[in-house]
């Protein structure tokens, strides 16, 4: 299997991999109808697949490093799409929650070892990890816009049930091309470059990557989850049913999708600071103006609050992957995305306990606001272009 074969499969993970975590958010809505619960309550079912999400990463950063990485990826193919027709089989809340917990321990899998092996394989890897993270945004836009629908025409159940067993399909064809490729090592080239820069840039580096863990999770959790709600409640003008809603967000994050390739290319030429300066300045004042907005005027905001969300996501690769060597890489990823969703698993239940308890979007996003704030400090920590035209 070539570098090429094998970075097409990656990016086909991505998207299966946000996909199914994005199901549960849209169902829901669907979920609290058909079970007769307020929203808030059937909300707080989805904590069971983040925290098993935030269990499973240290355990697939581990193995990365030490087994097969393209049979881990199998694994997670064959495994989401298996714990999502079980979700979708669920006949009440306790079944409900062990599916979830189910899709999210295999989703686990995904960024510690398929950013991995990106950074890897990839030559360009600013521009791989774009590419790849299009693909992810797309199992965001697809997840909202495919379970709508399926919802609609055939219940909530099969929302769940059809695309794990595309997922399946998936990792059998992966096992039977994957297991035929003569490159050894786990699709790992051969030749590593060495990190370059200084201790004192690293342990900059690595703190300021520890705040866009804690905060950056939390912010984009908090976002793509609550955005068919906020459109439920804001759209009505224009928003009259779940297929409405479910289009609406899908149509949010196919335009936000594209956000990254651009950044990818900037990343390879500039570095992170500059861009994450200029992205968490638009970001914050977006989430001030979205916070009372109504409307369609709430339509743009949210795309470009999404936007601006999409086009962080490949930053924290890059840097990982420029400043951690390949041996520790999957460890370094999974370490990375434990501290985020050890934060970021918090954003269901506080969304949920804010609106169980009236709190709507008009309080919840001006604190958000706050959170990318923090980043910002983080962002004015990272070394600057003459730092990496330096160490490059």
């Amino acid at each position: 299997m070539t570098a090429f074969s094998q970075l097409r499969f990656i990016n086909a993970g991505h998207f299966l991999d946000h996909y199914f975590l994005l199901i549960f958010p849209t169902a829901v809505i669907a979920i609290q109808a058909d079970w007769q619960l307020a929203y808030g309550e059937a909300l707080a079912f989805g904590t069971t697949g983040v925290i098993a999400f935030a269990l499973g990463t240290p355990l697939a950063g581990w193995l990365g490093d030490r087994w097969s990485r393209r049979s881990l990826m199998a694994i997670f193919f064959i495994g989401i799409g298996a714990a999502s027709v079980l979700t979708g089989l669920a006949t009440g809340p306790l079944s409900l929650m062990a599916g979830l917990a189910a899709i999210g321990f295999f989703a686990a899998i995904y960024h510690p070892v398929g950013l991995a092996m990106v950074t890897d394989l990839a030559a360009r890897p600013g521009r791989a990890l774009a590419v790849n993270g299009v693909a992810g945004n797309f199992g965001l836009a697809g997840a909202a816009l495919a379970t709508g629908w399926i919802s609609d025409l055939a219940g909530w159940n099969m929302a769940f049930i059809a695309p794990g067993l595309v997922s399946v399909a998936v990792g059998l064809f992966y096992l039977a091309t994957a297991y035929r490729a003569t490159v050894a090592g786990g699709g790992r080239k051969g030749v590593e470059a060495p990190v370059t820069a200084s201790r004192g840039v690293q342990i900059r580096v690595i703190a300021a990557i520890g705040l866009f863990a804690l905060f950056g999770g939390l912010i984009f959790n908090a976002v793509t989850n609550s955005l068919p709600k906020l459109f439920e409640e804001r759209l009505t003008d224009i928003a009259s049913n779940l297929s409405d809603v479910g289009e609406f967000t899908a149509l949010v994050f196919a335009i936000a999708a594209f956000a990254q390739l651009p950044v990818g290319d900037l990343l390879d030429r500039f570095g992170a600071r500059v861009i994450l300066i200029a992205l968490f300045t638009v970001e914050l004042a977006l989430f001030l103006l979205i916070a009372d907005a109504s409307g369609a005027i709430v339509l743009p905001l949210a795309i470009g609050l999404v936007l601006m969300l999409f086009a962080e996501l490949p930053v924290t690769a890059w840097l990982l992957g420029r400043y951690v060597s390949s041996a520790w890489r999957a460890r370094a990823y999974s370490a990375e995305y434990l501290v985020s969703l050890g934060i970021s698993s918090a954003a269901i239940p506080i969304i949920a306990y804010l609106h169980y308890n009236g709190y709507g979007f008009d309080n919840q996003y001006p604190m958000l606001a706050g959170c990318v704030a923090v980043a910002l400090l983080g962002a004015f920590m990272l070394p600057g272009r003459s730092a990496i035209a330096a160490t490059a």
